[in-house]
């Protein structure tokens, strides 16, 4: 019979990614509606200062798949490992995150186990043994509860929403057998960037550039990003013309994040944009078109030339940190 609550927690180069603890509090708080128990995993390799962590933030156990196959991500070597443990636990309730990986191997496994699978949450209950998850939909126009059907029911949840709680647990960390099975691919080479730069999915604060930057110059957007503690994104439109990396874009299309502030910088507001931005806690936009769409979605919003604000803005905010 099924029960408690797996969680999978996603690690990168020997760290937890904050979507990890959002998913541990989460599965803890279920897992307490629930009067079951949590259980945490990680896959990697070289996993024991960090596996025991989980318990900080609710695990009662941390599965620890230990591996040098699983150092480096491979969607088929991670869904063959998390299906034989999922089958071997037999949990109630498996959530992951829904970052870029998250969502590769959650709709792996989902597939692999026949169960029902809501993406992207940004909030979940129990009613009575069934897992509730609200998720946006269509472009982010409309929030849906939905059930799902199957065992485990799954959800992966949407970074930067769920709130981090510690629960000082002394987790027991148990190292599993691995299997990774046929896998299909292999890393043939990693390209890192020489200065490391905060994920946009898991930044609390956003400064973003559209059309309106003119060009790839977003210097005084990376200074107003430094001086808040944030970092640099996206539109469509400024990916498109070259001016950032694909990894910068914020969008349907690109990376869907909830930061606590969003500074949305000549960028119009296309639906597309909207849908990644959306449900950011406070959203503010610069644009020289007072009809611009993003207003409309705007907490505030300044009707003036960007190339003025921004430079005072960062003078402000800088007088504020001496």
């Amino acid at each position: 019979m099924a029960q408690g609550v797996l969680v999978i927690a996603e690690q990168v180069d020997g760290a937890f990614r904050k979507i990890a603890y959002e998913a541990v509090s989460e599965g803890r708080r279920l897992a307490d509606a629930l009067g079951e128990s949590l259980t945490g995993v990680v896959l990697g390799s070289g996993l024991e200062a960090i596996a025991p962590e989980l318990g900080k933030y609710g695990a009662d156990k941390v599965l620890a798949g230990d591996d040098p196959a699983l150092a480096d991500y491979t969607t088929d070597a991670y869904a063959n490992v998390v299906c034989d443990i999922v089958k071997e636990c037999e949990p109630k309730i498996l959530l992951l995150g829904a970052s870029m990986g998250g969502k590769d191997l959650s709709a792996r496994v989902a597939a692999r186990l026949d169960t029902g699978l809501a993406m992207d949450c940004v909030s979940l209950r129990m009613d009575g043994d069934a897992l509730m998850a609200t998720r946006p939909m269509f472009g982010g126009k409309v929030l849906a509860e939905v059930s799902i059907q199957g065992t485990p029911q799954m959800a992966a949840i949407r970074p930067n929403v769920m709130e981090v709680v510690a629960a000082q647990r002394a987790a027991n960390v148990e190292k599993v057998s691995v299997n990774v099975g046929v896998v299909k691919t292999r890393l043939l080479e990693k390209k890192v960037e020489a200065a490391a730069k905060m994920d946009l999915t898991e930044a609390d604060i956003i400064v973003s550039g559209g059309r309106g930057m003119g060009g790839p110059d977003f210097g005084l957007l990376e200074e107003l990003a430094e001086v808040l503690g944030g970092t640099v994104g996206a539109s469509r439109s400024a990916v498109d013309e070259g001016w950032r990396p694909q990894s910068d874009q914020v969008g349907q299309t690109g990376k869907v994040v909830s930061p606590s502030l969003y500074i949305a910088c000549g960028i119009s507001g296309a639906i597309q944009h909207l849908a990644g931005m959306g449900t950011s806690k406070y959203i503010v936009a610069i644009n020289k078109d007072p009809e611009a769409p993003i207003f409309k979605k705007a907490d505030y919003g300044i009707v003036e030339d960007l190339f003025k604000v921004v430079p005072a803005l960062t003078a402000e905010v800088t007088k504020l940190e001496r």
